[in-house]
């Protein structure tokens, strides 16, 4: 799920950021906020959410966007890794079959 393409980005001291970490963190995830934080009025770190950092700097590519749509509308999105293993296994076994047949 996609996030706000423009997040809030806040500007604060290094003291805040030290003692409302956990605050920072919150909001970072919870509502995409981005927090510059400065030092000695200078920024020097960036706070973000993974999601937002993966958005911006490593976005999904097209071809695998498209993979994700169409399992979605077939529901497969939600299969469990038991049942994907096991699809996997099932593949693999029929694929091999022809092989040994031709060895003989």
């Amino acid at each position: 799920m996609k996030k706000a393409s423009h997040p809030m980005t806040n500007v604060v001291s290094a003291l805040t950021a030290r003692t409302q970490f956990g605050q920072i963190m919150r909001r970072a995830a919870a509502k995409n906020e981005r927090f510059v934080v400065d030092r000695r009025g200078e920024p020097a770190v960036v706070i973000m959410s993974v999601s937002d950092y993966m958005d911006t700097f490593a976005p999904e590519p097209n071809w695998l966007a498209s993979i994700r749509a169409k399992s979605k509308q077939r529901g497969t999105d939600k299969l469990p890794m038991t049942k994907i293993n096991a699809m996997i296994s099932d593949v693999r076994r029929s694929a091999k079959k022809p092989l040994t047949a031709l060895a003989k």
